[in-house]
């Protein structure tokens, strides 16, 4: 299970700026206030414009940076107290995948079993469950280096994978994928939100209405920084007065946008 409430971050920015002059500095409300709440054997998805906050949010659950205020947690474990043990219980996948290249699929996932305190046979036995899991075999033995987008993504989760985490946080996992390697991706998420699959709790942000009509049992929207709404489809479907999910998420993100 993961708890993020009430979470905020600001930065601060330098603009105008030029190599004999410094700019003037700025601060920036990343995220001023968002709460997930998500359960395990559910999917959880954290649907916003870009620039909406979503990022900043997983990058703190991940422990990348502390939050300015709230808290986050990952099965009642704090992340900013305890960080190395609530990673642990998480398996990440970030916006950028950063496959070791001269390292074939098997060598990237082994080697993160390794880094997860796993042995080398329990490493490649996961790799090879792994493989089927998400359809890579052809790839398993291949060098990263040169992989399509849709293989990157692939071998990115099976190492974000391989230490069997119960919960499971992915950033907008389907950007430039094909039509093909989204769908491999969707059926892999719904058989690990199973309980064949382990009942996981997962989380992933995205912008795509399509992936969270689909996929999500919650949905969390998030605008400027700020958690708006939050329920099933139906629910905010109901919430927002409206037939369509786009409609809707327009509705409850930009209320300033919408037409009376």
């Amino acid at each position: 299970m993961i708890d993020i409430r009430d979470v905020h971050k600001q930065f601060i920015a330098q603009t105008g700026g030029s190599l004999f002059k410094k700019g003037k500095k700025r601060v920036v409300h990343a995220v001023q206030g968002v709460s997930v709440s998500a359960a395990n054997g559910r999917i959880t998805g954290l649907l916003g414009a870009n620039g909406a906050g979503k990022t900043t949010t997983l990058r703190m659950l991940g422990g990348l940076f502390p939050p300015d205020a709230g808290h986050i947690a990952c099965d009642g474990i704090v992340v900013q107290d305890e960080p190395l043990k609530a990673l642990a219980r998480m398996g990440i996948l970030g916006d950028a995948h950063g496959l070791y290249p001269r390292l074939s699929a098997r060598e990237n996932v082994i080697y993160y079993g390794r880094l997860q305190g796993m042995t080398p046979d329990a490493a490649n036995a996961r790799a090879e469950e792994l493989s089927k899991l998400l359809e890579m075999q052809s790839i398993l033995d291949r060098r990263a280096e040169g992989f399509s987008q849709g293989e990157r993504m692939k071998t990115a989760l099976a190492r974000a994978l391989v230490h069997d985490p119960a919960n499971i946080v992915l950033d907008e996992p389907t950007n430039g994928l094909d039509v093909l390697a989204t769908r491999a991706l969707r059926e892999a998420l719904r058989w690990l939100r199973s309980p064949a699959g382990g009942s996981k709790c997962i989380v992933f942000s995205t912008h795509i209405m399509q992936e969270v009509e689909q996929l999500c049992d919650e949905v969390v929207v998030v605008s400027h920084g700020r958690s708006v709404a939050h329920g099933s489809v139906p629910a905010l479907l109901e919430l927002a007065g409206e037939t369509r999910f786009e409609d809707a998420f327009v509705k409850l993100a930009f209320p300033q946008e919408v037409t009376p």
